[in-house]
């Protein structure tokens, strides 16, 4: 009775073993995967057609699953120590958005897609803010970005990778150039402030020219203007006595003068 007891609990365990064996095969043949993920799948060591999303099934031991991510990453460029081509030394960094669009290839044709990709937009920067002077690098940041997204989707292209933008997030300049960049600035603010003041006198000067042949043409104006000066003067200094003095006199004065001297 004993080892019937004995055989009947060990024919129990195997039973037992034996469906444990099985969930473990089920549980390692099907996998769930997310809308956001697809499951590329070696068979054999051969690349089979991208899986997902929803629920899949593996073989066991023969298949073998990467999971890719298929959202948007944010990748930070560390700060880059760059000369700019007319020789200034400025600390740069920058952001880089991009996804998976081949899951396959980011899978087979590069390791490690996002730390390949970090890397290249690490040199990419380096070699672009180089190239360009420091004017341009704080003048032109738009068109840098572009040239940045270009080249960077242009080399990740053979990895499945499409870089939907780059931006230039800081730029640190040595303190001694802040300084000269300030007296630049300032000098500008001087110029355009002569320009502006010479703009206004020239005006001045040409409604001063259209007025004196005005009063050329009307003599009359050029008295009724000399009143309304006198009433002006009168106004704001009460104390003042005002003597007019005929210009005439002058005239007539000036004109004895010149006959004595022929």
């Amino acid at each position: 009775m004993l080892n019937a007891l004995l055989e009947g609990v060990f024919s129990l365990g195997a039973y037992l073993g034996a469906i444990i064996i099985v969930i473990l095969i089920l549980a390692s043949a099907i996998k769930i995967i997310p809308e956001y993920q697809r499951g590329v799948v070696f068979r054999l060591g051969r690349v089979m057609d991208p899986k997902g999303p929803g629920i899949i099934v593996i073989i066991p031991i023969v298949d073998k699953m990467v999971r890719v991510d298929l959202r948007v990453f944010t990748l930070d460029v560390p700060v880059q120590e760059v000369l700019t081509k007319d020789n200034v030394p400025i600390k740069v960094n920058a952001v880089v958005y991009f996804r998976v669009i081949d899951p396959i290839r980011s899978v087979v044709a590069v390791e490690n897609h996002v730390m390949a990709t970090s890397l290249l937009s690490q040199t990419t920067l380096r070699s672009v803010v180089g190239r360009s002077e420091l004017d341009e690098v704080l003048s032109e940041r738009e068109r840098i970005n572009v040239e940045l997204q270009q080249i960077i989707d242009e080399r990740t292209d053979p990895w499945g990778i499409k870089i939907s933008a780059v931006e230039v997030k800081e730029l640190e300049l040595p303190e001694n150039m802040k300084r000269a960049l300030a007296r630049q600035a300032e000098a500008e603010r001087e110029r355009r402030a002569k320009i502006i003041n010479a703009e206004g006198e020239y005006q001045a000067a040409a409604r001063l020219s259209e007025a004196a042949s005005l009063m050329e043409v009307s003599p009359i104006t050029l008295q009724l203007r000399y009143l309304q000066t006198l009433k002006e003067m009168s106004s704001e200094r009460n104390a003042t006595i005002i003597v007019p003095f005929p210009v005439e006199l002058l005239k007539a004065f000036m004109a004895v003068t010149k006959r004595d001297e022929e």
